[in-house]
């Protein structure tokens, strides 16, 4: 006897932009379009539209889970016959470089400030936990870096983790984009958020057997998706944009190069990094765990977002 051929079941539920923008229901647009052009990323064209559509319904989303994790609170409390103090709700935001997480995490902090539920939002990057290029020099790794091996993993699960546990307050280092490094004497505090923002390519990688990771600490995981062919084109824009803009500041760690390089240089320079680095670091280490994400944006060529899929509970 034939079976019936049935799709094998997926743990998404997907959905189109026009079906997941009908889930905003009353949530109120509380952004301007200056709002947006602070937030926005290099060549990254986010529209107010964007948000009325994708974000707005997210942040109805997340607001709903904030909300059941504190009723999850007084279950435990009512259990255990004392207060259960509040902890943060951390949300991860993963994807490749140049995808446009980076917007995504800033967006969402300003959306859910304005939340009367949880005014105090801190964003945090990984990049803030690389370590220093003295280091990684020293250690040969250089060329990997944005590798697993090139991030203090320790000292990002040890911030975690005492942020999961409600310490008041925690004093992180602060990398520069500009100068390619961490800056020496210079910190990020972080003091009792409502929620916190942990935004960056490595959030949702697994360490060895036996470990406990960083999304272990997550209440919400959010991937930032795209074919590889239109990230990589976004990458080299993005590089060239940056040469006449941040690397022409004598500061940058790219300004004499930026300065000795004709164009043509600049654009194998920039696909040679691309190749070498960042899309095996995507193929190797940041692809695979799309799949542990709670929610995961797919972009279309124009950066937008078209696609949407829900992890089932």
């Amino acid at each position: 006897m034939t079976t019936p051929w049935e799709p094998t079941p997926s743990p998404y539920v997907e959905f189109s932009r026009n079906s997941w923008r009908q889930l905003r229901a009353n949530t109120p647009l509380t952004l301007t379009e200056a709002d947006l052009d602070d937030l926005r990323g290099l060549g990254d064209p986010l529209s107010i539209d964007e948000v009325e559509d994708v974000y707005l319904p997210l942040t109805r989303l997340l607001n709903l889970f904030f909300t059941g994790d504190s009723g999850l609170r007084d279950t435990l409390s009512t259990f255990l016959n004392e207060s259960v103090r509040p902890t943060p709700f951390v949300i991860g935001v993963a994807g490749s470089v140049a995808v446009g997480k980076s917007t995504v995490a800033r967006l969402l902090r300003a959306l859910l400030a304005r939340w009367p539920e949880h005014p105090r939002v801190e964003l945090v990057t990984t990049d803030n936990f690389l370590h220093p290029n003295a280091e990684l020099e020293r250690r040969g790794l250089m060329n990997r870096k944005g590798f697993p091996e090139s991030y203090d993993r320790r000292a990002l699960l040890r911030f975690i983790s005492r942020i999961k546990a409600g310490a008041k307050e925690q004093t992180i280092p602060v990398y520069s984009h500009l100068e390619y490094d961490i800056l020496p004497g210079e910190h990020q505090t972080v003091r009792t958020p409502d929620i916190l923002i942990l935004e960056g390519i490595n959030v949702l990688q697994v360490p060895p057997t036996g470990v406990m990771s960083v999304s272990d600490y997550f209440d919400f995981s959010i991937y930032v998706d795209a074919k590889v062919e239109h990230i990589r084109q976004w990458y080299l824009e993005r590089f060239l944009a940056l040469r006449q803009t941040r690397f022409s500041d004598p500061r940058s760690y790219f300004h004499a190069q930026a300065r000795s390089q004709t164009d043509d240089e600049a654009i194998a320079f920039a696909r040679h990094i691309w190749h070498e680095v960042n899309e095996r670091n995507l193929h190797e280490n940041i692809l695979p765990t799309r799949a542990r994400a709670t929610l995961v944006l797919h972009k279309a060529p124009d950066h937008s977002i078209q696609r949407i899929r829900l992890r089932r509970i």
